[in-house]
């Protein structure tokens, strides 16, 4: 992934992200059935719930049971129907490995139901799933998280420190929004805000709406309906409902890129430097890290894109590498 090269007709960071998501295909050529999923219900603590889809036939064709346990924590507004969910379900099935996708709450197709949602510094959240698997699973925890799912991923390991390592085998955090500052301006911003940040809001908006109706009075309705952009929404929803102030407050205190040098389990933090909301003068240097963490950021990719081979191409490359870099480090 150090040395990926994008196709030529791919060019630019909004192209390889765009079509990434929309067009590239999830599945080897040839293969025609996508993985399918068993979906298991968790109840929460807080007497809410949090639904984990599995992959279903996860053993090796001599009958073998599976050698390692993939876990992908989605990104903003992401399901295992996003297209790295998918992709990576396709490297797990290849390999004979278990595969399990938490969704955040509010993510899985149904709405929570406490007064609160996700957010990119959702380590305790990241903490109690990965216990419950570890518990229902003898197998070594790979961990990748996308995007938010990253970010939270990332602040997990930093907050469990040397205890990491008893819960999960290796991480890896693959486009993470590690300075949630840069990244928020970098998104509420022209193109960007016009493409990506509209997109985020056509969701999170009516689910923000639909939680007010659950718990009337829990923020300003009003202003929520008249965000325009994810600093705005944040201010209003994000932030207070999660324990923070407002926004600049949640996107300092939640950013992992603060916090790299404290992790002690073997963590990949993978960012393209075309990325573009995750700005590359943002990202971490070596020297901001510890000797658990490795960084690669290739010139291409864009956000969560890496797609690979002839028209129409596919978005198997950055999961294969990733996964090996998992494996080899576990």
């Amino acid at each position: 992934m150090l040395n990926y090269a994008a196709p030529w007709w791919l060019p630019g960071g909004n192209l390889q992200t765009i079509w990434a998501a929309t067009c590239s295909r999830r599945l080897p050529a040839g293969q025609h059935t996508p993985p399918r999923f068993v979906r298991e219900r968790w109840p929460t603590p807080d007497g809410d719930f949090v639904d984990v889809d599995h992959l279903q036939g996860s053993a090796t064709d001599n009958g073998a049971q599976p050698a390692r346990h993939l876990v992908l924590f989605h990104g903003l507004e992401g399901s295992i129907g996003s297209q790295y969910a998918q992709a990576f379900a396709t490297v797990a099935q290849r390999r004979g490995w278990a595969y399990s996708v938490p969704h955040f709450r509010g993510c899985s197709g149904e709405l929570n139901l406490a007064p609160r949602a996700y957010h990119s510094g959702d380590f305790e959240e990241i903490g109690w799933i990965l216990q419950r698997l570890r518990q229902c699973s003898s197998l070594p925890l790979l961990v990748v998280g996308v995007s938010l799912g990253g970010n939270a991923l990332l602040r997990w390991a930093q907050e469990a420190g040397n205890s990491a390592g008893e819960t999960a085998a290796s991480v890896a955090a693959v486009c993470s929004p590690i300075d949630l500052a840069a990244s928020g301006r970098a998104i509420d911003r022209g193109f960007n805000w016009l493409v990506y940040s509209r997109m985020f809001l056509a969701t999170m908006k009516p689910k923000a709406l639909a939680k007010w109706q659950q718990h009337p009075g829990l923020f300003d309705r009003d202003k929520l309906a008249a965000a325009r952009n994810l600093f705005e929404f944040d201010n209003i929803f994000t932030a207070p409902l999660h324990g923070y102030r407002d926004t600049p407050d949640y996107w300092d205190r939640a950013s992992a890129k603060p916090h790299l040098a404290r992790i002690r389990i073997p963590a990949l933090v993978l960012n393209a430097r075309n990325d573009p909301f995750v700005p590359a003068a943002s990202l971490p240097a070596a020297a901001d890290v510890g000797r658990c963490v490795t960084l690669w950021q290739p010139a291409q990719g864009g956000h969560v894109g890496f797609p690979q081979g002839r028209f129409p191409s596919n978005v198997l490359a950055m999961p294969q590498a990733v996964s090996d870099w998992l494996l080899a480090h576990s």
